[in-house]
């Protein structure tokens, strides 16, 4: 009687089904041939430190040891893949050389893969398919966990931590004595990944060269080894409560906001801080008023209900998951973690389209939230994409904007002809505006709204502007700012019709684009008496003190005999230079050449 063939692929090995079956007997006296592309393939992922190789060699390992005992004769055969060919393993060009060897040798062949099995199917090769099953499977990282427990990190040569405590509130502490020997290290990351490969709860959500991503029930686990990181570390994180939306002190306007109105909502908080907990609760809520809801997440570790569907980025782009978002038409999609701009780009394009959206976002204070919309979205189109923004610190919310969009003269500023799209930040319980958001001149800015830096920081913004603008027409201009809507420029005499430009060309478009009054005078060079002074850096500023008694007196700086500029001297009895400009770092040199000299 002649001696069955088996020729099994790579799904099968890492299965493990190969030996638990030689164990079952079910393989005594039969041959298996195992390709030399299974093992080359195998040692390829486990060289770039994917746990999937080493799983899979162990596993021939144990079949080798196992078939004398059973009876069974084991040979490695057939073609090695080119590295053209491994590059092309998640096409399906490993699988083809092994099914090759299969009609070659006559043999059955054992896979797990659907695929493979169908294509065996189809073009008459014996096959045995094999469906996943799911097992039970020692955890021990898990043991690591208390109910205060945030996350353990573990770290092969290192004491084990973990971050325990409440959000807000988290300390990194010892959890043991001792140094992790690196085989202990090495026998929990392989039995974490047992275990989410084969347990109904699990799931390889990543598995790259040095870096292994698992889900497991409530546990994430980022396990990184050698080439990525310089030794094996395991770090696992489960979230600490699992809360509704009634979990939280919120006010009844919000609430109905949240319900009613909010659909483009940033939800942000620093790390640690509970805001991926709210975002669920928000999930939960919106899908027990019967809404479609689903996620978008990488990984996806966010602790949803079965009716949320999440999904994770399609071919490593969140742009592809967002196209096929659009064709599901939910009414509402969680953006786990929008950090880069190709995410806000998705989460806009998501927006627009009518999804209501809600975005996870790092921030230390809520208007960085706002913040990192500039830039990454058209100004207009801001209060489109997120209508509502909530700060989430210490697991509570502790501040919620709304934002909208209106067409007005900014806060601070007179003249009607400079009316503009603003974008309001607003407390939403109050109702108060607390920020405007425009464009002035070329930068498109954030300003405090009834606050007492306000003026100041319009008057210097505007003064920036204007140094920037003039700078295209001359070296060194000489700016006093007289209000919020009006200033002085001095320069010397035969540049004044530079400045000017022909038919007043030049100052008006400088007028236009920075939205104030310009009067252009010559310098005064009348010099009546040098003086003493003292200098110094603060904040944005070079700061030249002269006296008190000098207040309200024009000066004249030289560095030698060459001008610098032309001031009036402060209440305070000060010449203030922002440093950025190029006359202030031509004041800090001539100072330390000893050649800068004050005239008053």
């Amino acid at each position: 009687m002649d001696v069955e063939n088996i020729v099994p692929d790579t799904s099968v090995i890492i299965d493990g089904r190969l030996s638990k079956l030689i164990d079952q007997g079910k393989l005594n006296k039969k041959r298996i041939i195992i390709p030399e592309a299974v093992v080359n393939e195998l040692e390829n992922q486990a060289n770039t430190g994917r746990e999937i190789g080493d799983t899979g060699l162990d596993e021939i390992k144990k079949i080798r040891l196992k078939a004398d005992s059973h009876d069974i004769a084991l040979e490695f055969k057939g073609d090695l893949p080119s590295k053209d060919e491994i590059k092309l393993a998640e096409r399906g060009r490993i699988d083809a050389i092994i099914r090759k060897l299969a009609e070659e040798e006559g043999a059955t062949l054992y896979t797990s893969d659907r695929i493979q099995a169908k294509v065996a199917d189809a073009k008459g090769i014996k096959f045995k398919f094999f469906r996943k099953e799911f097992k039970e499977v020692d955890f021990e990282l898990k043991e690591y966990f208390d109910s205060e427990t945030m996350s353990v990190h573990i770290k092969q040569g290192m004491k084990p931590k973990a971050k325990k405590g409440v959000p807000g509130n988290l300390k990194y502490v010892d959890i043991g004595k001792h140094k992790m020997a690196d085989s202990y290290v090495e026998k929990l990351a392989e039995e974490a990944f047992e275990k989410a490969k084969t347990s109904e709860d699990g799931l390889v959500e990543m598995d790259k060269v040095g870096a292994t991503v698992l889900q497991i029930g409530d546990y994430r686990i980022a396990i990184t080894r050698p080439p990525f990181s310089e030794k094996l570390e395991i770090t696992a994180v489960k979230p600490l409560a699992h809360l509704t939306i009634d979990d939280y002190e919120l006010t009844e306007k919000f609430r109905q906001r949240l319900e009613e109105r909010a659909e483009g909502i940033l939800v942000a908080g620093a790390p640690g801080h509970g805001k991926s907990t709210f975002a669920e609760a928000l999930a939960k809520l919106y899908s027990s008023k019967g809404k479609v809801v689903k996620t978008m997440e990488h990984p996806r570790d966010l602790q949803v209900g079965p009716e949320i569907t999440q999904y994770k980025a399609l071919e490593d782009k969140m742009e592809n998951t967002g196209d096929l978002l659009l064709l599901v038409r939910p009414d509402y999609t969680v953006f786990d973690e929008v950090r880069k701009t190709e995410d806000f780009e998705v989460f806009s394009d998501m927006r627009l389209a009518g999804v209501g959206m809600i975005g996870v976002v790092h921030a230390s204070r809520a208007l960085d939230a706002v913040q990192r919309l500039i830039g990454r979205l058209e100004l207009g189109v801001i209060p489109q994409v997120v209508d509502t923004v909530v700060f989430i610190e210490n697991a509570l919310v502790s501040k919620v904007y709304s934002l909208e969009l209106s067409v007005k003269v900014p806060t601070g500023m007179q003249e009607a002809d400079l009316a503009r799209p603003v974008v309001e930040v607003s407390d939403f319980e109050t109702g108060e505006v607390e920020y405007e958001i425009y464009t002035y001149g070329e930068e498109t800015v954030v300003i405090p709204v009834n606050k007492a830096e306000k003026k100041s920081k319009t008057m210097e913004l505007a003064k920036e502007q204007l140094e920037y603008q003039l700078s295209k027409y001359i070296r060194n201009p000489e700016i006093e700012i007289e209000s919020e809507n009006r200033a002085k420029v001095y320069v010397d005499e035969e540049k004044i019709p530079e400045v000017i430009g022909k038919k007043g060309k030049n100052i008006e478009s400088i007028e236009k684009e920075v939205g104030i009054n310009l009067t252009v005078e010559p310098k005064k060079n009348t010099l009546q008496g040098k003086t003493g002074y003292n200098i110094s850096e603060v904040g944005n500023h070079v700061i030249l003190e002269v006296g008190e008694e000098h207040s309200g007196r024009q000066s004249d700086i030289f560095s030698g005999e060459n001008h610098l500029l032309t001031a009036t001297v402060g209440k305070n009895g000060q010449i203030r230079i922002t440093k950025k400009s190029d006359v202030a770092s031509r004041i800090l040199g001539a100072h330390s050449k000893d050649s800068l000299n004050i005239y008053l």
